[in-house]
């Protein structure tokens, strides 16, 4: 590998800060001189260190919906070096998408949305295995990739879908990164399913059989959906990482025109149709 003087030594720092607060089974043969450099940044971060990259680097992740929040979402899990990303969506880009769907280019246009999506973190981030499936995630399929995540992220914007991911991560007790942009608001939780006394997204929005308002028929500007999908990103990141606060038991809204937010505070509902039995 051809090295700056700079890169090289970045690189020696971060070998022997790394060694030094990384456990024992972590300290040979984890990564390799171009992942240490890659992901240095993070690397010298107290909270992430070694094992915290070696755990970014083991951890699957699901994403539900390439769009205007799965796009940036999805963009920074890859670039942080999460081992493995499964997209689900089966739309195509459309002319419309390509104002806040940063995964997307002209070029791209009639295209699968997963595919596009898979081609831009691949290029990003060679390293990374990403999974591509044109489908809406439902029934069997459904349950078997929320089994099979360390964390989902809702990243979708129609009310059916939303309530069907959210019940099959109380069942497998998968944690589960929900966000929404509309207009100019934005908002963003964390339901962990039988920790923590976590509220779960029932909790929240009862299934009242309406639809959720989406940007289609209200539209949203473009960084509002970059905001809340990058925010989905460092939640889930947390969550692997296990470091921080998460927004466990909160909602965190933002109102992109005043520029305030503000965190609510949430309760698990006893009653709850989903997650009142467990």
């Amino acid at each position: 590998m051809v090295m700056s003087a700079n890169n090289n030594q970045l690189l020696q720092s971060v070998k022997f800060f790394g060694i030094i607060h990384a456990s024992p089974t972590l300290r040979s043969g984890c990564m390799n001189d171009n992942q240490l450099l890659r992901y240095s940044r993070q690397i010298m971060l107290p909270q992430v260190d070694i094992a915290g990259q070696q755990k970014l680097l083991s951890a699957k992740i699901l994403i539900v919906g390439v769009g205007g929040l799965g796009s940036p979402a999805a963009m920074y899990l890859a670039a942080a070096g999460v081992g493995e990303i499964t997209l689900y969506d089966d739309d195509h880009v459309d002319l419309s998408n390509l104002q806040r769907q940063i995964t997307h280019y002209t070029s791209d246009i009639g295209t699968d949305k997963v595919i596009s999506t898979q081609q831009t973190l691949n290029k990003m981030n060679p390293e990374v295995r990403v999974i591509a499936h044109k489908q809406r995630l439902t029934g069997e399929v459904l349950e078997q990739a929320v089994a099979s995540a360390d964390v989902v992220l809702d990243c979708c914007d129609n009310f059916t879908t939303r309530f069907a991911i959210n019940a099959a991560c109380v069942r497998q007790k998968t944690p589960l990164v929900s966000g929404a942009a509309i207009r100019f608001e934005g908002q963003v939780a964390v339901f962990t399913p039988g920790q923590n006394n976590s509220p779960c997204y029932q909790c929240l929005y009862s299934d009242s059989g309406e639809e959720l308002q989406n940007c289609a028929t209200n539209g949203v500007i473009a960084p509002i959906t970059g905001i809340i999908g990058s925010i989905q990103a460092l939640e889930a990141m947390k969550l692997i990482i296990q470091v921080g606060d998460t927004l466990v038991g909160r909602l965190l809204l933002l109102d992109g025109l005043s520029m305030e937010w503000q965190s609510m505070r949430l309760k698990r509902n006893p009653s709850c149709p989903c997650c009142g039995g467990q």
